[in-house]
């Protein structure tokens, strides 16, 4: 049974939606038409009947109340054109007949015996196949309670034909058998046309989709003026196709300035090497092409490291371990302020303040931040945690000349350098490196500078607050709930 309606399940599967649709459509149309049919049918076969049963009772009382006095029945009993009567005793006996009638009671045995205590209407033959002498019988006990001896009158049956009644019931059921029959044809061709109108613009999406699958870039798909859920199925793929253009055009672009970045120091490794094996070299000579081969494989390994960093996966919030961001911060502080000269570094840090993360991840965050601004900037650097409309909010503010306004919106992009740092070593990686984890951590970067601000992953409301000389760098993050209740 299991395997039987899996298969009925695949065979349905693999049907064209529009088929299923249809189908389906049809099916209830079925059920509705054939229910509507049923109702008509029995309310006109009860209106019918009924009109049989009152010239039946009418007929009925006459006979009973001439077996009641011993009256003739032939004189009182209707002999109109197909009405008959019998009168029987308590042995299903026939007492007197109407004319015309085969020998034989009307009633059954079984209808006899209800018969002499209750009235009793029942049919003789049957509408469907068709019955020679159809009748409609109505029987009455002469003496209601009591029991009559054999021979004695007991029921009185009155009959009528009932050819008129089931010639209408066979017309009528004909008929609705085609009007439902030339109903369902319609409702199933004008389903099949809205369905394949509806189903249209998908098959129009499917096509367009394989033209991008087979690599045609720009296309997108034709979405009808309408906000039904296709025209929004379309305009939400629109956007998809744009976001995954835009993303596969970065990636791009990322490939190309990793393919340029890692060429310059495996050009320069190569020279080196190849310089060293020209001629003959002395030790020095050759310490000092391993130093400077040494110097270039960390550059390269460092470089490395940073791009597998870009592809940072998300931190899932629930299963990440609490990182207290007030002692990560000052901790690096510190470790900055060794070999620094006096009051460069400043720090204003509330703490007890925690985040759900990686900590070394968020550490490097914080490096590259101080990094930068130890390097472009100018002290006095100031280090700042605070608390933020459930947030955690890590500044790193310097009091430099700060970047271009034009420049901000580039920052973060990987490899691009503002032209006053051409010259300083650096990959440009760094703020990228930074958005990448913020945004691992669900979390907001922000880049201010000469009163210019830039807002990356705008997740959280609130306006900058910060100095308005310089350039402040600043990580919004979730706070953890323990921070968030404090």
């Amino acid at each position: 049974m299991g395997t039987g309606s899996r298969t009925r399940g695949a065979r349905w599967g693999r049907l064209p939606l529009r088929v299923r649709l249809v189908a389906g459509f049809a099916s209830a149309m079925l059920v509705v038409l054939t229910g509507a049919g049923g109702f008509v049918y029995l309310r006109v076969r009860y209106a019918l009947d009924l009109r049989l049963d009152e010239d039946l009772a009418a007929q009925s009382a006459q006979l009973t109340d001439a077996a009641r006095t011993g009256a003739p029945l032939a004189s009182a009993a209707r002999t109109g054109p197909g009405e008959y009567w019998q009168l029987l005793d308590s042995t299903n006996h026939v007492l007197a007949a109407a004319p015309g009638l085969p020998a034989g009671s009307l009633l059954t045995p079984g209808q006899l015996a209800r018969a002499l205590h209750q009235l009793v209407r029942a049919d003789r033959g049957t509408l469907l196949p068709i019955t020679a002498r159809p009748l409609r019988l109505y029987a009455v006990p002469v003496q209601p309670g009591a029991q009559p001896a054999p021979g004695q009158p007991a029921v009185t049956v009155a009959a009528v034909r009932r050819d008129q009644r089931d010639e209408a019931l066979r017309e009528l059921i004909g008929q609705l058998a085609l009007a439902n029959l030339a109903a369902l044809a319609v409702a199933s061709l004008v389903g099949y046309r809205l369905a394949r109108a509806a189903l249209a613009p998908v098959e129009r999406y499917r096509g367009e989709a394989a033209r991008i699958a087979a690599g045609e870039t720009g296309v997108r798909l034709a979405v009808p003026a309408t906000d039904d859920e296709v025209a929004r199925l379309g305009r939400t793929l629109n956007d998809m196709l744009a976001a995954l253009e835009s993303a596969l055009e970065r990636e791009r672009r990322f490939i190309n300035d990793a393919s340029h970045e890692l060429r310059t120091p495996l050009t320069l490794l190569s020279t080196e090497l190849e310089l060293a094996l020209r001629r003959p070299r002395t030790t020095a000579e050759l310490e000092q092409t391993l130093r400077a081969a040494a110097a270039d494989t960390a550059d390269l390994i460092a470089l490395a490291d940073t791009l597998l960093a870009l592809g940072v996966q998300p931190v899932q919030d629930a299963a990440a371990p609490e990182v207290d961001v007030s002692a990560l911060v000052a901790g690096l502080v510190d470790r900055y302020r060794v070999g620094a000269a006096p009051d460069t570094l400043h720090e204003r840090i509330v703490p007890g303040l925690a985040v759900r993360g990686d900590a070394a991840r968020l550490g490097r965050v914080v490096t590259n931040l101080l990094d930068n601004a130890v390097r472009y900037g100018a002290p006095p650097i100031t280090a700042s945690v605070d608390r933020a409309d459930g947030m955690v909010r890590l500044a790193v503010h310097d009091s430099g000349p700060g970047m271009d306004p034009e420049f901000l919106p580039h920052a973060a992009e990987r490899f691009r350098r503002a032209d006053t740092s051409r010259t300083s070593p650096g990959t440009g990686l760094g703020l990228s490196l930074v958005e990448a984890i913020v945004r691992a951590h669900h979390g907001e970067l922000r880049i201010c500078s000469a009163g210019a601000h830039h807002r990356i992953g705008a997740v959280f409301a609130g306006e900058c607050r910060h100095p308005t000389n310089g350039t402040t760098v600043t990580v919004l993050l979730p706070a953890a709930p323990t921070s968030a209740a404090a």
